[in-house]
């Protein structure tokens, strides 16, 4: 039976976002080590590590210097995000790297013409102009020791240059390196250095010599250095003695510690189990996903920051490296999306690539799972919120656990007998028990799940195969599992959908075929709580099925193109759907009605998931964004309530002050309402009073925002001729005591002012007709009088001006007993109209 008391669903709202902030270049950390600056595109994106969000967005640390290719150097002040400097940055060609000195006060810039430029930020002018360099200089770094006043550079020629500034002078080159030196750490001395290179060694320098005490080769491409702090203990990673050790990052995508004096690598980060396992593919390819492009070092709260090829930002903490914040910064197309963990407090996404990803929703800080080699289409999430399954283009399916204390997700089973890529999946309802794969070999299989998958440690287990079908002519699109476990729903691109019995050991039983849709089925969802189906299509409609008779009971139409996905809320009383129009739309059963349709999206929205407790969904887009919703039903009723009963509170309030004649008070409360016909309630009862210049009074103590909200007031009643008067004699005080300077910046004054005119010409016209009939009455009057009735002398003379025509004659008896008396209201308020009626002069020439 259907709970009476149950609340229909009428609006989500964005809760928060997680949305692309780096696709590639220079990476830099604040100098309070509390905010990442990275570039996405033409903007610059500042994260806060703690939470994960992008708290500022700049288009095109106090202040960020950006060099752009229209050859300026632009100053910001990211916190108010205002570019507070622009200037010419001299070089003929674009700038292609810059750094900033110990002190912040010294900016040198690296251009692709082979000069280098020093920069007084504080004077703000050009100090040093160095040339000498060869082709593009890719790297400039000061030494630490600003006392120094040195600059170190690199370009093509593979040389490090020691520029000394007081000289403006290049003192020597250090030539090492065969290939693109990447970057250079300093000890905490000053006097030694070491340079990182591609061509996949690392050389330490004597700065007192200039010469090279140590090249250590690293076997990969090498394209960060960090040289660890001598004074703190690094023994976790192997660090035992007290000579020169050092960190690289490069082609392999692990961090390794090596010892200089010995040129041994002592400690190699350890990847996650299921990385190992694809690890060993391609290690030192070029192309490698997984390699790092950036090492940074955050000496005050001793971390290290890595870049990896895939555009993710990893934090590790020192000494242990341990794994401590994780940023996906693009993540391509987002395929599927679903809630995950305990109170929903992750979701894990299937973007355009063979990982996953496991976000959690406070701080956004991610897990990449590594395990499919191709690319991840779909997911979904057993009933407890630990466990979940996958299915990738690689053929295989694979099952997920995540540790309920620590966050963490590792594969506990796969399974691989799919003839093409697996395109859907779903898990069962009530026990984890079994899995339901789809595939674009046209066929749905029935994997078994052991009792004790959850207690495999770490061996992955292998899944079988329980029954195998053709179920469809063309590929599987979507798989659903009953709530009660024994059906099985199929929808496919041959337009069709079907119903399976699972309780067969063995084999999948067809129970009937639904029929109807004109395109593809992109997805099946059953009802919790009716024995009903839900399909959604590529002829962008949505339709409900009787799972008795499959019949179709209903039909939703409102997109504009497919549907993508479709599922239950509101224990089964309404409908989610999202298309490829980049909407999504909630749906009344009962009505048929599109209750709403949210709008966040620029392309396609392939994943769509409820939280348990429904008041959450999240949706995942083409468009790279994922977005968590909020169902805001309760508060925006709440809201509405309290707005009524302030309301109820206010014209109470109103009431009292218009019995009290407190005018100015009643006045502003009626304006605050922003109803007009209250607004003319309270003009109307200051009109009313016996002091004809209280209206005058009360209007000019108005604010000025009342004012504009008066003539906009005006605009509406001068369209009713019943309120005209009370409209003209508001304006009649705006247009005498404001100036017309003040009158013109109100807020949409010149609309008003013109709505104002064709209206107040129509009341003109008919004071004009009322003041001609009246006094053609008035003459029919006098000259329908009794014979013989004594005319005074006065009357004779005004009336003499009036003489009727030669033809004239009498009208019927009945208008004898017209009088100027039934026309003294109409007469009355054209003496009460003086912005109407000034200037209109009635002759007996215009009267017919």
């Amino acid at each position: 039976m259907a709970n009476t008391n149950l609340q229909f669903k009428t609006n989500y709202a964005v809760s928060s976002k997680i949305e692309p902030f780096y696709k590639g270049g220079k990476v830099q950390v604040s100098k309070d080590e509390q905010y990442i600056f990275c570039t996405c595109g033409t903007r610059v994106n500042v994260l806060e590590i703690s939470t994960g969000k992008i708290v500022h967005s700049i288009e095109h640390v106090s202040y960020i210097f950006l060099s752009c290719r229209a050859l300026l150097l632009k100053q910001w002040d990211w916190r108010q995000a205002q570019c507070t400097r622009s200037w010419k940055a001299i070089h003929m060609v674009p700038v292609a790297s810059m750094t900033f000195d110990s002190t912040s006060t010294l900016l040198a810039t690296g251009g692709c013409d082979g000069t280098i430029k020093i920069w007084d930020v504080v004077k703000q002018y050009c100090t040093h102009n160095l040339k000498g360099s060869s082709g593009v200089v890719h790297l400039v770094e000061f030494h630490p020791d600003i006392n120094r006043l040195q600059l170190f550079s690199s370009s093509l020629d593979c040389g490090i240059r020691l520029w000394d500034l007081r000289s403006s002078e290049c003192i020597c080159v250090l030539q090492s390196h065969y290939s693109a030196v990447t970057s250079l750490s300093f000890s905490a001395d000053g006097d030694t250095m070491v340079s990182s290179g591609r061509d996949k060694i690392c050389t330490v320098w004597d700065l007192q010599t200039r010469k090279p005490k140590r090249t250590v080769p690293v076997y990969e491409a090498v394209e960060g250095v960090v040289l660890l702090p001598e004074s703190k203990d690094f023994s976790e990673i192997e660090v035992k003695s007290k000579d020169l050790h050092f960190i690289t990052a490069g082609s392999k995508g692990v961090l390794r510690v090596w010892e200089a004096s010995t040129a041994r690598c002592i400690y190699t980060q350890t990847l996650p189990s299921t990385l190992s396992l694809v690890s060993d593919e391609g290690e030192d390819q070029d192309d490698n996903p997984r390699s790092l492009t950036y090492l940074l070092h955050l000496p005050a709260s001793s971390r290290l920051a890595t870049v990896t090829a895939e555009h993710n930002i990893l934090l590790y903490q020192l000494p242990a490296l341990t794994t401590q914040q994780q940023f996906v910064g693009y993540s391509d197309e987002v395929l599927d999306v679903k809630f995950l963990g305990k109170n929903d407090s992750h979701i894990v996404v299937a973007t355009n690539s063979c990982q996953l990803k496991v976000f959690e929703l406070q701080t956004n800080s991610c897990q990449i799972l590594y395990g499919h080699t191709d690319t991840v289409l779909s997911l979904d999430v057993f009933k407890k919120g630990s466990l979940f399954a996958s299915c990738a283009k690689d053929r295989s399916v694979r099952v997920w656990q995540m540790d309920a204390d620590s966050g963490q997700v590792h594969c506990v089973a796969r399974g691989s007998s799919h003839t093409n890529a697996v395109g859907s999946i779903t898990c069962s309802r009530m026990t984890a028990s079994f899995i339901v794969s789809g595939s674009q070999d046209c066929t749905v299989k029935v994997w078994d799940l052991p009792a004790d998958l959850s207690t495999t440690g770490t061996d992955v287990y292998e899944l079988t195969v329980r029954a195998t079908e053709k179920a469809h002519d063309k590929d599987v699109n979507s798989v659903a599992v009953s709530p009660n476990d024994k059906l099985l729903a199929s929808g496919s691109q041959d337009r069709t959908a079907k119903l399976w019995s699972l309780a067969g050991e063995g084999s999948l039983s067809l129970l009937g075929v639904f029929r109807g849709h004109r395109r593809g089925v992109w997805a099946v969802c059953f009802s919790p709580v009716d024995q009903v189906l839900a399909t959604s299509s590529a002829d962008g409609t949505t339709k409900l099925w009787g799972l008795q008779d499959f019949s179709c009971l209903k039909t939703f139409e409102g997109h504009d193109a497919s549907v993508l996905k479709v599922i239950f809320v509101s224990r089964g009383t309404q409908l989610l759907t999202s298309g490829s129009d980049g909407l999504v739309k909630l749906w009344t059963i009962k009505t048929n009605e599109c209750v709403k349709t949210l709008d966040a999206h620029q392309d396609k929205v392939w994943g769509l998931h409820n939280s348990r407790k429904d008041d959450k969904m999240v949706t995942g887009s083409a468009d790279s964004n994922i977005t968590v919703w909020e169902d805001v039903t309760e508060v925006e009723l709440a809201e509405e309530q309290a707005k009524q009963e302030d309301q109820i509170l206010k014209q109470q309030e109103l009431s009292n002050l218009l019995h009290e004649k407190k005018y100015f008070k009643a006045l502003g409360l009626a304006i605050s309402l922003d109803q007009p016909h209250t607004v003319l309630t309270v003009i109307k009862g200051i009109s009313s009073s016996e002091n004809q210049e209280l209206l005058e009074k009360t209007l000019l103590k108005l604010r000025l925002d009342q004012k504009e909200s008066l003539l906009r007031f005006c605009v509406v009643w001068n369209t009713n001729a019943r309120n005209c008067l009370d409209a003209q004699a508001v304006l009649q005080v705006l247009l005498t005591h404001v100036p017309p300077e003040e009158l013109l910046q109100y807020q949409g004054a010149r609309t008003h002012l013109e709505g104002l005119i064709p209206y107040t010409e129509r009341h003109m016209q008919r004071i004009g007709r009322l003041l001609q009939a009246s006094m053609f009455l008035n003459y029919m009057w006098q000259k329908m009088r009794v014979a013989g009735a004594p005319v005074s002398c006065k009357e004779s003379t005004v009336h003499s001006r009036l003489l009727p025509a030669p033809d004239y004659k009498p009208h019927p008896p009945h208008l004898q007993r017209l009088t100027i008396d039934s026309l003294m209201p109409s007469l009355r308020a054209a003496a009460l109209f003086p912005s109407l009626t000034a200037g209109l002069i009635v002759s007996p020439e215009n009267i017919n």
